[in-house]
């Protein structure tokens, strides 16, 4: 067996914990919709929490190259996987003690409560992706990635500390048109 089809199994599942975490609580909220006060901004971004899993899954296969993996080189990019996992249980609201309680599940309210831890695994798992670059092939990535990167954290540490609403609802809708560019421009092929 190859050491990154062994290494990659781990991850995988990582990710796959991150989708059903996004999921599952999207399904609740749907099945629970007369106990939900909508809030579109959590959505957008949990929408674009599934479509970074699926990105950074996809990207991955380009580590299938690395012929000689170090424990570092691996444990840079099993904690940008589980920064991710961190970010995808954040997005939406757990809701069950709400539910169970018979109250309602305020997006809005969770949203504005989580905001700064969610963006801040999102800045984590951004300036791992860097160090993974640097551990495991010795640079920064390319520029145009790079810029991307720097765009990502500066939004990202502008919505740790912005408590607008006006700022956050245009950086979810920014960040989902960014995330859609990104992915458009340096990830449309598997490498």
């Amino acid at each position: 067996m190859e050491a990154f089809a062994y290494l990659s199994v781990l991850l995988s599942i990582i990710i796959g914990l991150g989708m059903t975490q996004v999921l599952t609580t999207g399904g609740r909220l749907i099945r629970r919709r007369d106990t939900v006060l909508w809030y579109w901004p959590p959505l957008v971004w949990a929408a674009a929490v599934l479509i970074i899993d699926i990105q950074v899954w996809w990207s991955m296969f380009a580590l299938r190259t690395e012929t000689v993996w170090t424990f570092a080189g691996f444990l840079v990019v099993l904690l940008q996987t589980v920064a991710l996992y961190m970010v995808a249980a954040l997005v939406l609201p757990d809701g069950d003690a709400e539910w169970s309680a018979g109250h309602m599940v305020d997006l809005r309210a969770d949203y504005e409560q989580q905001s700064a831890w969610f963006f801040g695994f999102l800045a984590a798992m951004l300036v791992i992706s860097l160090l993974k670059g640097i551990v495991l092939d010795g640079h920064l990535p390319a520029p145009l990635d790079l810029a991307f990167h720097l765009l990502f954290l500066t939004m990202c540490a502008a919505a740790m500390v912005v408590r607008r609403t006006w700022y956050h609802e245009l950086t979810a809708a920014a960040g989902a048109a960014a995330i859609a560019a990104y992915i458009a421009l340096l990830f449309s092929r598997l490498r």
